[in-house]
């Protein structure tokens, strides 16, 4: 397990607030893993999911105790990425900010590079 410098992703305050209700909802400890699956209609897409603990590839960024897991391989697809938490008309979701993708889809969970 490494911990992250701030440029590598972040995590924002919305989304910390966000992955703190559901894993008390939940019972789980604070913990949101994003990973980067092949796929999706760009090529790429992300998957969110609640974590137990970290893994010995991972790298953790912390916001307000909350803390996202990616690992290795993943990192290099979404580094300098934010994770946020958006709610709109569109519905509510979590949300990649990648300045590695060349272009997305309009569903926004999905990308290329």
């Amino acid at each position: 397990m490494n911990d992250t410098a701030i440029a590598d992703i972040i995590l924002t305050p919305s989304a910390a607030k966000r992955v703190a209700a559901i894993a008390a909802k939940q019972g789980k400890p604070a913990m949101l893993r994003l990973a980067v699956d092949g796929g999706g209609c760009a090529g790429f897409q992300y998957r969110f999911e609640m974590a137990e603990a970290p893994q010995d590839d991972d790298v953790v960024a912390e916001t307000d105790g909350v803390k996202l897991l990616v690992d290795s391989v993943s990192l290099d697809l979404v580094r300098g990425s934010a994770v946020d938490y958006v709610e709109n008309l569109g519905g509510a979701a979590f949300r990649v900010t990648n300045p590695n993708a060349a272009s997305g889809c309009g569903c926004g969970s999905s990308f290329s590079v």
